[in-house]
C-alpha cells in the first residue's frame, strides 16, 4: 500500500514564493535548501546513480527557478516543484536508455507487507540498486510518492498494466534480496556406536 505523503509534502509560506519570484535569491536559496534532499532522493532513487542525482537536482531547481512565474498556486507548491523533478528524472532516465523493454504483464497478487518495512537502511539500499531503473522508479513513485498507476503509466509512456507488472516484480525482486539467509536444517542420523 502506498504511503500517503510525500518526501515533499511540506508547505511553503507564500511570503517565501513571492519574495523568490521577485528575484529574491535567499528566498530562492531557502527554498532549494528545503528541497534539496527530496529532489536528491527521488532522483537517486529512480536513477540509481549519485552523479546524475545530483545533475538531475541541479537542472530541476534551475527550472524551477527559471519558471516560478509559472507557479499558479492551483496546487501545492511542493508538488509543483515534484513534478518538474520526476520529469527531469524521466528525461535522464530516457536518455542513458537505463529502462526496461519487458512486454505488459498482469501484477502479481501480493497481501504481504512492504519487504523493507523490516530492512535496515544499508540492505535496503544494496537491494534497491539491484533493480532496473523502470522498476526502482515505479517502485518509488508508487510506494513513497504516492502516484497511482494511472499516473505512472503516463508519466513513464506505458500502460497502467506495464506500472502494474513492474511493481510487483520489483516488490517480489526486493522481497528475495531482502530475505534472511535460510539456514539449512541438516538431519543429523544418530547411528549407534559400535560396542
Amino acid at each position: 500500500m502506498p504511503v500517503t505523503s510525500s518526501l515533499f509534502e511540506f508547505e511553503v509560506p507564500q511570503a517565501l514564493i513571492d519574495r523568490a519570484r521577485a528575484g529574491e535569491l535567499a528566498a530562492f536559496e531557502q527554498i532549494y535548501r528545503r528541497f534539496e534532499r527530496p529532489v536528491y532522493t527521488l532522483a537517486v532513487r529512480m536513477l540509481g546513480d549519485a552523479e546524475a542525482a545530483r545533475d538531475t537536482l541541479h537542472d530541476a531547481m534551475l527550472k524551477a527557478f527559471q519558471r516560478l512565474g509559472q507557479y499558479r498556486s492551483e496546487a501545492p507548491f511542493w508538488a509543483w516543484l515534484r513534478q518538474i523533478a520526476l520529469n527531469e528524472a524521466l528525461m535522464r532516465q530516457r536518455k542513458r536508455k537505463d529502462h526496461d523493454t519487458e512486454t505488459d504483464l498482469e501484477a502479481i497478487g501480493d497481501d504481504a507487507p512492504a519487504p523493507w518495512v523490516l530492512a535496515d537502511a544499508i540492505n535496503l539500499e544494496r537491494a534497491l540498486a539491484e533493480l532496473s531503473a523502470t522498476a526502482r522508479s515505479v517502485v518509488w513513485l508508487y510506494h513513497v510518492e504516492g502516484y497511482s498507476h494511472p499516473e505512472i503509466a503516463e508519466m513513464m509512456g506505458r500502460t497502467i498494466s506495464f506500472s502494474k507488472s513492474q511493481l510487483a516484480r520489483g516488490t517480489a525482486r526486493l522481497r528475495a534480496l531482502l530475505a534472511p539467509p535460510q539456514e539449512s536444517v541438516s538431519c543429523l542420523i544418530e547411528t549407534p556406536l559400535a560396542s
